[in-house]
């Protein structure tokens, strides 16, 4: 099981922001996974397309029926201005703002090829921080051109993603060939 980085949960001390909060939206029907992208163009539209059952939510926190729980990863680039909005958002859940939704961590995506600048993995260290667990992915120049991702084609952080979400979802083991193997607790 991918361990957790960071608070499990919403905490009592934490205050929400007073701006820039993530809408909150009904989202009819059921999905495995949602992908809450903190701003526009974070990625969680590519990141819909690993797996058909988890779904994007847009840029906005999803509300299931009532009696039920949102599972949700929050989407954001590695910019300074991807990072502040992820910070905002994990903020915002953290205060419980958000008490329908079962964050299960933060995929932060490169907004471009290269290392990140020490300023921003500084900032990303400290926004992971306050996600249960960070995922960063690479920069996938295909994705940039419009290519549907697909697991097994992905790069090895991206193929990584989908195991720890799957084991996180229901203990299932799913490798990049898509075969299926039960773990056991």
């Amino acid at each position: 099981m991918p361990p957790l980085t960071g608070p499990a949960a919403p905490q009592d001390n934490v205050s929400a922001p007073e701006r820039d909060l993530l809408p909150v939206r009904d989202r009819p029907g059921n999905a495995e996974l949602w992908w809450v992208g903190a701003h526009g163009g974070a990625g969680e539209s590519t990141l819909s397309a690993l797996v058909p059952e988890w779904r994007s939510a847009g840029h906005c926190w999803p509300r299931p029926p009532i009696d039920e729980r949102a599972r949700a990863v929050l989407v954001a680039r590695s910019s300074a201005y991807g990072l502040q909005a992820a910070q905002s958002a994990v903020t915002q859940w953290a205060a419980g703002a958000v008490p329908h939704v079962d964050l299960l961590g933060l995929v932060i995506i490169a907004d471009a090829p290269g290392r990140l600048p020490r300023p921003l993995r500084e900032l990303a260290q400290v926004v992971g921080g306050g996600a249960p667990r960070v995922w960063q992915l690479p920069w996938v120049e295909p994705w940039r051109l419009g290519e549907l991702p697909a697991p097994a084609e992905s790069p090895r952080a991206v193929r990584r993603l989908v195991k720890d979400l799957n084991l996180l979802i229901d203990g299932t083991d799913v490798d990049a060939d898509g075969a299926n193997e039960r773990k056991e607790h």
